[in-house]
């Protein structure tokens, strides 16, 4: 069983960085005015892992009956792996985005850029706390998502008030809405970092 769990340890990890690298490869995209078509290739190795860690975590779970920490952290795996697959996938959603509205270099990107800067911060902090079991890394993650919430909100009204140019507030409110919901994985993989290591339920 533990060479099991290891395999699926290394598993996640390797998604953990693939799904870093297509993020900040959609954001930079963004931020540079580039293409980032090698998001889309990344995004399909991811969700394929992700297939693989859900697929061996619930044959160990059926083959051995796992309990206590082995069980805790063999159900969060599956979860854990969602949530970096939706990294990757939102970074892909940024890049359609981009694909979509064109030409972007007219447009006042600093508030995106900084929000998806803090975005990153989240998702770095969730992989360290899980590559670690590190709960104290993972404490710091919530405060973080409040002020990505705030700036999705903060993005809308503006959009609402008509404040701007259409093509770039309706660019930056989609991939603020992409860059909020990573956020919250980040945050829900931070709880499930504590939940593996102390055994308190995530509220999620």
């Amino acid at each position: 069983m533990d060479a099991g769990l290891e395999q699926i340890n290394s598993l996640l990890l390797d998604m953990a960085s693939l799904s870093q690298k297509a993020v900040t490869a959609s954001i930079d995209a963004y931020s540079q005015g580039g293409k980032a078509t090698e998001v889309r290739d990344m995004s399909h190795q991811i969700h394929a892992l992700h297939r693989r860690v859900s697929d061996l975590s619930m044959e160990m779970i059926a083959r051995y009956q796992p309990v206590a920490s082995d069980l805790r952290f063999l159900k969060s795996c599956v979860e854990i792996s969602y949530g970096f697959f939706r990294y990757g996938r939102y970074a892909l959603d940024i890049t359609q985005v981009l694909d979509m509205f064109g030409d972007l270099s007219g447009c006042d990107r600093a508030f995106v850029v900084e929000t998806a800067r803090r975005t990153q911060e989240m998702i770095s902090l969730s992989v360290e706390a899980f590559a670690r079991r590190d709960v104290e890394t993972a404490k710091k993650i919530p405060s973080m998502d409040d002020a990505v919430d705030e700036s999705y909100r903060e993005n809308l009204r503006r959009t609402i008030e008509g404040e701007g140019n259409v093509k770039c507030s309706l660019s930056a409110m989609l991939i603020l809405r992409y860059l909020e919901r990573m956020a919250d994985h980040a945050t829900y993989i931070g709880e499930l970092v504590e939940y593996i290591t102390t055994g308190v339920e995530p509220s999620g």
